[in-house]
């Protein structure tokens, strides 16, 4: 068992219709030392990738990608959820399905943020369905740039976004894989993946 998995068990809450609730050290209270370890993980297993830029989308995934970011000592590029008068210039723009919040957002990145030169890690805190991850591949792609691998720090395995990401070829890592969960009795059962 990992780091982060030891931290799931110890303070996550699981609600029903599975949900993780992982607010109190991870996506509202963050505690700095364990996204310094989920920075220093990413970055030991994608350091071969010369990635030049970090990409998550607001606002749970900011966090994470800072802390992977400063090991590879490279930008971070949030996509935004909304235009806002302070973008100004060509966008590049993507339908994300939240399965959180259970609605659909344009996600927005301006285009002098993202080149045809760059090596593009994506990160995010969850993976379900993979709609996000699928929007920001997007996005990526869309700039002429190449995704050189997916960093995760939570994948529910029961849901279908990584086996379709896997499937298509994308270099996905997750830190913590849930294969299943039980709010009744408080268990969460990861799967088994090689230790950090």
């Amino acid at each position: 068992m990992n780091f982060l998995e030891e931290r799931i068990l110890k303070d996550g809450v699981i609600k029903p219709n599975n949900v993780l609730k992982v607010d109190s050290f991870l996506n509202h209270q963050m505690d700095i030392e364990l996204m310094d370890r989920i920075g220093e993980e990413f970055y030991n297993r994608f350091k071969d990738q010369k990635v030049t830029k970090v990409l998550t989308i607001e606002a749970s995934g900011i966090a994470i990608a800072c802390s992977v970011a400063r090991y590879f000592k490279v930008p971070v590029v949030f996509a935004k959820k909304s235009k806002s008068i302070n973008i100004d210039g060509e966008m590049y723009i993507a339908e994300v399905e939240s399965f959180t919040h259970k609605n659909i957002n344009k996600v927005i990145v301006s285009k002098k943020f993202i080149s045809d030169t760059d090596k593009v890690l994506i990160i995010d805190d969850f993976l379900a369905n993979g709609c996000a991850m699928q929007g920001l591949i997007s996005i990526t792609e869309s700039a002429g740039a190449e995704v050189v691998g997916l960093g995760i720090a939570i994948e529910k395995g029961f849901q279908i976004g990584g086996k379709v990401l896997r499937n298509l070829g994308y270099h996905l890592e997750s830190l913590a894989i849930v294969e299943s969960m039980d709010p009744e009795n408080h268990t969460v059962e990861f799967r088994e993946t090689a230790v950090v």
